[in-house]
């Protein structure tokens, strides 16, 4: 079944009255391509090319004056390389006199440093916000923040939507009787998001309590909430090194959960990650495309699901002037 045939507000063209232009930077032109075959459109032609020392060089190929520019180019890979490129990119449009200019950015890199938590800290959340302000860039496009409160951080606007509708679907077709599954919050950050897909799955709820003694690494100590004999799904927005997630897993298990499954927005996947993965007692972990995955080098229980619907609905609906926030009323439990 389709994710249109679940949601069909997603089936959603370009009004052709008016001018809209699709740009792509180098970090994710897969997902570019299918949210521009979404919206029944192309991406525009762009010269992004590196010179011999490194620098990045940007062209764009045709007239944009007086259109609504929408910069596809999430900030994963090459995180430094690709914010450079996308604030570059922004450079050249702002100089070509586009109209309007929206950096779409399904993953925003360096929202985990939102506070500082120990003195002498940077806070790059709002530092990247400043610099793609400056760019020139008059609205952004984000999916699934580390925290909420990054959005304060800019003096434009930021719709910020979620990949809730895309995992959610997926879950319910697996078949799982609700009375049998509990949503776990991997850690009490995460509670608020968790709390709403149990209400959208009508099940249960459980939370992990973790410590963090250092940066990417955690300790599942215990879980509040009854899990023995049921199917686990738990939910974040990003998995980086897995190391969390597989140790919270363990804990399931050892509390006498059934099945395990994994949800999570953004597969950064660093380091052991995908070695962590497949040696887990995790059934399956379902992530989207936000961040690209050579999906021949990923282990059996990983699944990839495509945002590309929800990206391409919430551009046309910038560009037509109508609410994002509509489409995700549903989300709106998010915010409390």
């Amino acid at each position: 079944m389709s994710l249109e045939a679940v949601f069909p507000q997603l089936e959603r063209s370009i009004n052709p009255t008016h001018d809209i232009k699709l740009f792509a930077g180098r970090s994710n032109p897969k997902l570019a391509q299918e949210i521009a075959d979404h919206l029944g459109t192309s991406i525009g032609p762009m010269v992004v090319k590196n010179f011999a020392d490194g620098e990045i060089y940007v062209q764009v190929k045709e007239s944009v004056r007086g259109d609504d520019v929408f910069i596809i180019q999430p900030l994963c890979g090459a995180v430094n390389e690709n914010l450079m490129e996308l604030l570059i990119i922004i450079d050249a449009f702002k100089r070509a006199s586009a109209k309007t200019i929206t950096a779409v950015i399904p993953y925003y890199a360096y929202a985990r440093q939102d506070r500082k938590t120990s003195g002498r800290e940077a806070i790059s959340a709002k530092l990247i916000a400043d610099l793609l302000t400056t760019a020139g860039t008059d609205r952004i496009l984000a999916m699934d923040l580390h925290t909420g409160q990054v959005q304060g951080f800019f003096n434009i606007l930021v719709d910020h939507i979620y990949a809730t509708p895309i995992l959610v679907s997926y879950i319910k077709n697996l078949g799982i009787d609700p009375d049998d599954m509990v949503a776990v919050s991997p850690d009490t950050g995460g509670v608020a998001r968790t709390r709403h897909f149990a209400k959208a799955l009508d099940c249960s709820l459980a939370i992990i309590d973790k410590r963090r003694d250092k940066h990417n690494e955690a300790i599942a100590s215990h879980v509040i909430g009854d899990v023995a004999g049921k199917d686990c799904v738990m939910f974040d927005d990003m998995i980086d090194t897995a190391g969390t997630i597989c140790e919270a897993a363990r804990v399931l298990k050892e509390k006498g959960a059934k099945d395990v499954y994994v949800c999570a927005a953004h597969p950064v996947f660093s380091g052991p990650a995908v070695e962590r993965l497949a040696n887990s007692v995790i059934k399956e972990c379902i992530v989207t495309n936000t961040i690209p995955l050579d999906m021949s080098k990923m282990p059996k229980n990983v699944t990839q699901l495509s945002v590309a619907p929800l990206l391409g609905q919430a551009i046309a609906r910038i560009h037509d002037d109508e609410s994002v926030s509509s489409l995700f009323g549903f989300e709106k439990d998010m915010l409390v």
